[in-house]
């Protein structure tokens, strides 16, 4: 069969999975919908259409990116609108059965946006969602919207156009188009995809590997898992262009093995690219062969290094080697290897089918196209999104993702996980785009971004992300090993009132030592959130060590709990939570802790809803 025929078999399937002649319920059944409870919201739909005598096509699809409205379900009758519904509950899914379906009547009160059909009133479209505004969707493009297991939706939907092109082109050709685009690397470090791809190409030697990168790691971030979860074909139709251009016959997939799902999509995914000609010998009638396989990591961050990546492929503990040589030249098993992350790849189909100026059209002189980010912390509406470089930090968390929670002043952002660094309020009108990123003191990193607010003691995260770094250092580097360690351990004397001046100095000079002493990317930029909150928030620390204070009120040996008797109305919620017995008063007058019994733990505040416990 042609891919030609493999298209049209493929439009005729998504055609009926589209349009079919009852119902079509899409519920969201990826990671963050499964923990919300999409599986639970399935079984009720299931039961009430059994219920009602109604049929309908019940299907799970990937991540739309709004984790925050968990679980999501889409409701399309035939010549009705298409609506998307969120928060929904089994309960709710049931109402939605009996209105929706049974009554055909849609409700307005409970839907998110209407994603195709008419307009109802007071619904906005989903491309008019707030958090959609400003996205721009080229590795998201499918995620959400087909069956993340039917690689005919993928096809149906554009999908190894980019392959069917490739296949068409001498290999140097697609690498000067990927050079053209401007695509930079984006698994951190950002360096020019065509030009990584050269070097490779280049290299002297038969066997060539090549290598997909999904190790994600940082705290925080979720970029890959999902794609992953709900476009798997995206990132292999990607791998097999490079792989084809670079003179790679076999590849690998590294994926973390905490990602269950994402295995098992990849490896389902794989065996319907070889049963359609896509993968294996003579892809396409090209006479080019490839053979990809999926290996889990053991979940350890250091393996993100793409070197230390390579040992544990070769079954060797996973520790970085010197550079050079490069990968490029010789890589896994002493082979020119080329590594690229999950989201690069995916940006290779669009890149090839559309052409390398629509891509370089989007984003920045200096950084082209988009970026995907995993918005989490305290921020309003968490979840994947996918915007142009150059987008402001302003915009993305506040017009994107809604701003701070509950009424609190945004204080600050950490990009780039824990390799990045913590930005301020002043620098919120700041391009997310990587040179600006490396001037302010952070990293574009993966793209895990987490907002923190007011209540964010700034020392405590900074000793948070250190004592990560310090537990995945493979230890193979003094400077790392032993650096990271003492890092730990001033940033917790400061965090308990043991501080002093001096130790702020001392981070400064210890952090600059690790960056340029250790031998890879996870000891090199290690320091970067302590550097970086001593630069922007260094009157935080000072209160640490200066005051023997913690102004967030968070570190529990610099603050202490006080009940205000003008707001105390003696209902004794404090005295009854209280583990240590340190709240005493009579019922109806105002209570009192007890200072040397106090064991700071923070409840009486959870417990207390008139606002009476004071923290000092």
């Amino acid at each position: 069969m042609t891919f030609a025929e493999v298209q049209q078999r493929s439009q005729e399937v998504w055609e009926k999975f589209r349009n079919p002649r009852g119902a079509l319920v899409l519920v969201g059944d990826v990671t963050c919908g499964r923990a919300a409870g999409s599986a639970d919201v399935i079984d009720a739909i299931r039961s009430e259409l059994r219920a009602a005598g109604k049929r309908a096509r019940v299907a799970s699809v990937g991540c739309l990116g709004m984790c925050y409205a968990e679980p999501m379900i889409e409701i399309a009758l035939p010549g009705g609108p298409s609506v998307l519904y969120g928060n929904v509950t089994p309960d709710i899914a049931r109402q939605l059965v009996r209105s929706h379906i049974v009554e055909r009547t849609p409700s307005a009160d409970l839907a998110l946006a209407v994603m195709s059909g008419e307009p109802i009133d007071g619904v906005p479209r989903f491309e008019d969602l707030p958090m959609m505004r400003g996205q721009v969707r080229i590795v998201a493009r499918n995620c959400g919207r087909i069956a993340p297991d039917d690689i005919e939706h993928y096809i149906a939907n554009g999908g190894y156009e980019g392959l069917a092109k490739a296949v068409s082109m001498p290999p140097d050709d697609i690498i000067a188009e990927v050079e053209r685009s401007g695509l930079r690397g984006r698994g951190g470090a950002g360096f020019p995809t065509g030009r990584k791809w050269a070097f490779c190409r280049d290299a002297p030697g038969d066997t060539k590997y090549l290598i997909c990168n999904a190790d994600e790691g940082d705290p925080g971030a979720f970029m890959d898992r999902a794609l992953l979860e709900s476009d798997p074909h995206a990132v292999l139709e990607g791998m097999v262009i490079g792989a084809y251009a670079i003179g790679a016959h076999e590849a690998t997939i590294y994926c973390r093995a905490e990602y269950p799902l994402a295995v098992k999509r990849l490896e389902h995914a794989l065996e319907q690219m070889r049963a359609n000609g896509l993968m294996g010998e003579d892809i396409l009638g090209s006479g080019f062969s490839l053979d990809v396989h999926v290996q889990e990591g053991a979940g350890a961050f250091v393996c993100g290094e793409e070197t230390a990546l390579m040992a544990s492929i070769e079954g060797l503990r996973g520790m970085p080697r010197p550079r050079p040589p490069f990968p490029a030249a010789s890589g896994l098993f002493g082979k020119p290897t080329n590594i690229n992350n999950v989201e690069t790849f995916a940006n290779i189909p669009a890149i090839v089918a559309r052409g390398a100026e629509a891509y370089a059209a989007i984003g920045t002189e200096s950084s082209r196209g988009t970026k995907t980010f995993a918005l989490a912390g305290t921020i309003e509406r968490t979840g994947l999104i996918e915007v142009p470089m150059g987008t402001k930090l302003r915009d993305i968390i506040f017009g994107i993702g809604g701003g701070v929670p509950d009424g609190r002043e945004f204080k600050a952002v950490q990009t780039g996980g824990p390799s990045g660094g913590c930005l301020p309020a002043a620098l919120l009108d700041l391009p997310v785009e990587y040179d600006a990123l490396a001037k302010a003191g952070s990293i574009m990193g993966s793209g895990g971004m987490i907002v923190m607010d007011e209540t964010t003691c700034v020392p405590e995260v900074a000793l948070y992300f250190m004592r990560f770094t310090r537990s995945e250092s493979c230890g193979k580097c003094a400077p790392c090993r032993l650096g990271t360690t003492q890092l730990c351990r001033i940033l917790d004397d400061i965090c308990s009132g043991r501080g002093t001046t001096a130790d702020l100095d001392l981070l400064e000079t210890l952090g600059s030592s690790i960056k340029q002493a250790s031998l890879c990317g996870l000891g090199q930029t290690a320091p970067n959130p302590v550097l970086s909150t001593l630069n922007y928030f260094r009157d935080e620390y000072v209160a640490h060590v200066r005051d023997k204070t913690c102004p967030a009120g968070v570190c529990s040996d610099l603050v202490t709990y006080a009940i205000l008797a003008d707001k105390c109305t003696g209902c004794g919620a404090c005295l009854r939570r209280c583990p240590a017995d340190a709240v005493s008063g009579e019922r109806k007058e105002p209570h009192v802790i007890d200072d040397s019994k106090c064991v700071r733990c923070g409840v009486c505040v959870d417990a207390c809803k008139f606002d009476a416990v004071e923290v000092r």
